[in-house]
């Protein structure tokens, strides 16, 4: 599932692509993916003017001139594509929302599982939309602080790292970069959340330098995350921990070792890592 830098750069891509166009017409090739589009879903959104586009943990949200929003989530497979005028004439098989604009250009929204969403609100409701609702600060943002994690893990005596990946704690820090932040601060991920202490400054910072490189390097590709142009990310080719069961630590050279937290592989080096 695309993570917090995989979507803020497809949320960047698009940014740079198609801000100020105008949506002439939406087709909808099917009528639901996770959950059923809204009613008048192309009607709501044909001839609005995309003004800014931005990210809340995983969701991108996309204002027009109407006041109108967007809230899309890629789930695991979902895709966003820019096509030029002339190119991509045959749609494909998974290809599910086409947004077509009036400059000739198309925004084509491709998910092969279908795990992706859609919903419209306005404006003003944004904050308060059951999808966002409850989501916890940004880890890149100002109210993720010292005092604000402290306060959170106080009394969580689960294991970090699915803690740490809770929504209501902080967003965004999925599987991958949990791992890799965790090893960067030398933390276990088994080591319960209400005793991290004097770590916690640590690992905020390690949490902001790895987020940071992946957003740098366009996220990371593990199967087949595309950024709007197509590109894969390349992240990956960074990673200490996550994915390398078996291959030697960075660090130390012991093996790195794979477990399962909360149904998730975690991947961890148990000399580094206390």
């Amino acid at each position: 599932m695309p993570e917090l830098p995989e979507v803020e750069t497809v949320k960047r891509g698009l940014e740079s692509a198609i801000v100020g166009a105008v949506i002439s017409k939406v087709t909808l090739r099917r009528r639901n993916l996770r959950a059923p589009f809204p009613e008048n879903f192309e009607k709501l959104l044909a001839g609005q003017k995309i003004t800014k586009i931005a990210r809340r943990a995983k969701y991108l949200l996309f204002h027009f001139d109407s006041d109108v929003v967007l809230i899309a989530h890629l789930g695991m497979t979902g895709r966003f594509s820019v096509v030029v005028k002339g190119k991509k004439e045959e749609l494909e098989t998974h290809d599910h929302v086409v947004f077509d604009f009036s400059d000739g250009r198309k925004l084509v929204y491709n998910d092969t599982r279908r795990f992706g969403v859609m919903d419209i609100c306005d404006k003003s409701e944004v904050a308060t939309h059951k999808l966002l609702e409850n989501l916890a600060p940004e880890p890149l943002g100002e109210e993720f602080t010292v005092n604000y994690l402290e306060k959170a893990l106080s009394k969580r005596e689960t294991p970090i790292k699915p803690t740490i990946m809770e929504q209501k704690i902080v967003v965004g820090v999925g599987n991958i970069y949990a791992s890799e932040a965790l090893f960067m601060a030398g933390i276990s991920p088994l080591k319960p959340a209400n005793t991290i202490g004097k770590k916690i400054p640590l690992l905020i910072s390690c949490i902001h330098d790895v987020l940071n490189a992946a957003i740098k390097a366009g996220g990371s590709t593990i199967s087949d995350f595309a950024d709007v142009s197509g590109d894969s990310g390349y992240f990956q080719h960074s990673f200490h921990v996550y994915g390398r069961a078996g291959k030697l630590c960075s660090k130390c050279g012991n093996p790195i070792i794979s477990i399962r937290q909360a149904g998730r592989a975690t991947f961890y080096c148990e000399k580094c890592q206390k």
